[in-house]
């Protein structure tokens, strides 16, 4: 064993500024809390506080549990702190269990369950799927399957967020943004 007294300060320091730095874990941020917005499973009422809050319209995120392409998601881009601040910023954020039994109120009114909201009205079968409606409880866009990174998610917020969907497709609106 080498006595500290004995071991020169030099080396330490030397020894201290030849190490890797560690990587920065700071910038992510969870996404239960910093993505998703709480609800208490009534979809018009998260209409109605998507324009009290000036938002473009609502956002679910279709999963389920053992899902390696929804934690995926939830890992490498909803935990990015610019894409939670632009989605937070422009639509009301949820999740939607596809084999939950949890009971909501859908933008119709109608009570059903998660698993029959998804299944029956949304014909989700897969995971991830994201889905986003106007200020009326309307579907205007849909994404099925995980975004490749937090650059393509940003994309598909802009492309719903600016209203590009009302002029062609998403696939369209990315190779236009390819071209810039």
């Amino acid at each position: 064993m080498i006595r500290p007294d004995l071991f020169p300060r030099w080396l330490l320091l030397l020894s201290a500024l030849l190490l890797p730095p560690l990587p920065s874990v700071a910038a992510e941020r969870d996404p239960a809390t910093h993505f998703f917005h709480d609800s208490f499973g009534n979809l018009q009422e998260e209409l109605e506080t998507a324009r009290e809050e000036g938002k473009k319209g609502v956002m679910l995120f279709f999963e389920m549990d053992d899902c390696p392409f929804c934690h995926r998601m939830k890992q490498q881009v909803l935990n990015q702190p610019d894409v939670q601040d632009y989605f937070r910023k422009h639509f009301r954020l949820l999740t939607i269990d596809i084999e939950g039994d949890v009971e909501l109120v859908d933008f119709d009114g109608n009570e059903t369950t998660e698993k029959a909201f998804a299944t029956k009205k949304h014909r989700v079968r897969a995971t991830p799927v994201i889905a986003f409606f106007d200020l009326d409880g309307k579907r205007i866009a849909r994404y099925i399957g995980a975004t490749r990174d937090a650059r393509e998610f940003m994309l598909l917020g802009r492309y719903v967020a600016e209203e590009h969907y009302k002029n062609g497709s998403f696939t369209r609106f990315k190779r236009a943004q390819r071209g810039q």
